[in-house]
C-alpha cells in the first residue's frame, strides 16, 4: 500500500479539476478521508480475516464499486443539501476519483497480492504493469523508521511530484480559461 499520506496528495491533487474558490474545506477533507478509508480493511487482521479473503486488506475495499458506494454515501449522508459552487454529480465523481484513487497507488506497488479492483464480481488481486512505489508498512510504530523515510522519499518521486505538476497544469489550464473568456466578454 501507500502511505496514507500519499493518498491525501493524490485526492488533493484530483481535487483541483473540481476546484472552485466557494467550494468549503470539507469537501476537500472529505475527499482525503475517502482516500485513505479504503485501509480500514487492516483492522481485519485483527480478526483471523485473511490477505486474500473478500474483506481481506486490498479486497473488496480497494474495489470501484466500493468507491462509488463509499461516495455515494458520503455526499449524500454528509452533503446531503448541497454544497455550495459544487453539483451533486460534481462532488460524487470527485469523491470516486479519490476513493478509487487508492486502489490505482496500491495496484502499482511493489509488494502484496494485488488489488480486488473489480470486486465482488471478480475477486481476483491483480497489479498494474508498471510498480515503481514501494509498499508501505501497515502499522503506525512501523513508519517511523529509516525504511519508512525511504518510502516516502519514493513516493515523493513517484507519487507527490506527479500530482503537484498534474494540479499546477489544471490550475494554470483554468486561469489561462477564465483569462480567455474574459477577454471575450470585454
Amino acid at each position: 500500500m501507500a502511505s496514507p499520506f500519499s493518498h491525501a496528495v493524490a485526492a488533493l491533487s484530483i481535487g483541483t479539476c473540481f476546484y472552485r474558490p466557494q467550494i468549503p474545506k470539507r469537501v476537500w477533507v472529505a475527499g482525503v478521508l475517502c482516500s485513505v478509508l479504503p485501509d480500514l480493511d487492516s483492522i481485519g487482521f485483527r480478526f483471523g480475516i485473511h490477505y486474500g479473503d473478500f474483506w481481506g486488506h486490498r479486497g473488496f475495499t480497494h474495489s470501484l464499486v466500493c468507491a462509488a458506494l463509499l461516495a455515494g454515501v458520503v455526499a449524500f449522508a454528509i452533503f446531503g443539501r448541497g454544497v455550495a459552487g459544487i453539483g451533486r454529480f460534481a462532488l460524487c465523481g470527485y469523491l470516486f476519483l479519490a476513493t478509487a484513487s487508492h486502489g490505482v497507488l496500491d495496484a502499482m506497488t511493489d509488494g502484496g497480492l494485488g488489488v480486488a479492483s473489480f470486486s465482488p464480481f471478480d475477486n481476483k488481486r491483480c497489479f498494474l504493469p508498471w510498480r515503481p512505489i514501494h509498499v508501505s508498512p501497515i502499522a503506525v510504530h512501523r513508519f517511523f523508521t529509516p525504511r519508512g523515510f525511504a518510502i516516502l522519499q519514493n513516493e515523493a518521486v513517484w507519487i507527490w511530484v506527479p500530482a503537484i505538476l498534474f494540479a499546477s497544469l489544471v490550475l494554470t489550464w483554468k486561469r489561462m480559461r477564465a483569462a480567455d473568456a474574459s477577454a471575450a466578454s470585454n
